[in-house]
């Protein structure tokens, strides 16, 4: 589903990715861990062209994307993206945060996007809130209607860039709940996350990057009981 060869990216002279090679396959779950400033919400913003890498290739189904000569919003509709913040739009309901994109980009019918959004807000426990405004509802609630209002594009792929880092730490279980129930339906995924007990419980996957490289990659099992590097073991040992 996603192939990433020697993808490299820099901000000025601060040398973000170097050479980053990572494939993803249909169905699993990758989980990116690593200290802040590790270079791992780049690579999430590269794979959904958010940041153009300087060099390197990036292949979605197969397929190598280049901005020159595809169109990336038609890119973005296949490969949705969940951010530590939710960007709801605060003078919308719930269901027309969610209806908006597949109406605007998709053009799919009002009637028809409404009941697709019911059946997203049914999955993300959320049905009961459909006609309320974002100021009203919790951080983990405008989480979960952030992660319905990506499912509604329909996209292979999704991506989510610490999604429970803005949250109250009683809050962060529902997100994690309703990513669990993505991951079980076979919904492709790659996380960066600081939670390690969600990464090793459902990730098929664990990447470590340290200074915007890959250090190791492995089983969860084997990532967290016996790492090879020594930079995993020191990691892991500061947030375990």
């Amino acid at each position: 589903m996603i192939k990433v060869e020697y993808l490299n990216k820099s901000f000025g002279n601060l040398h973000v990715l170097k050479n980053v090679s990572i494939e993803v396959k249909e169905s699993e779950v990758v989980c990116l861990i690593g200290a802040s400033g590790s270079g791992k919400s780049t690579l999430l913003r590269c794979l959904n062209f958010l940041e153009m890498k300087n060099d390197g290739r990036i292949m979605i189904g197969n397929e190598e994307i280049d901005p020159s000569t595809h169109n990336l919003n038609e890119v973005r509709q296949r490969v949705g993206m969940v951010f530590q913040h939710f960007n709801l739009f605060p003078h919308m309901t719930v269901v027309e945060n969610v209806i908006e994109a597949p109406i605007q980009v998709k053009k799919v019918a009002k009637k028809e996007a409404i009941l697709e959004a019911r059946e997203l807000l049914k999955k993300v426990g959320l049905e009961d809130k459909e006609n309320v405004y974002p100021s009203k509802l919790s951080g983990g609630q405008k989480q979960r209607v952030a992660i319905a209002r990506a499912l509604a594009m329909k996209p292979d792929i999704m991506l989510f860039d610490e999604p429970t880092s803005a949250l109250d730490p009683e809050l962060v279980g529902e997100v994690l709940t309703t990513m669990k129930k993505l991951a079980e339906e076979g919904m492709t995924m790659v996380v960066v996350t600081h939670e390690m007990c969600f990464a090793r419980e459902v990730g098929d996957w664990v990447v470590y990057m340290n200074d915007g490289k890959i250090v190791e990659v492995g089983r969860p099992d084997e990532i967290f009981t016996n790492p090879k590097e020594q930079r995993t073991r020191d990691f892991l040992n500061s947030v375990l």
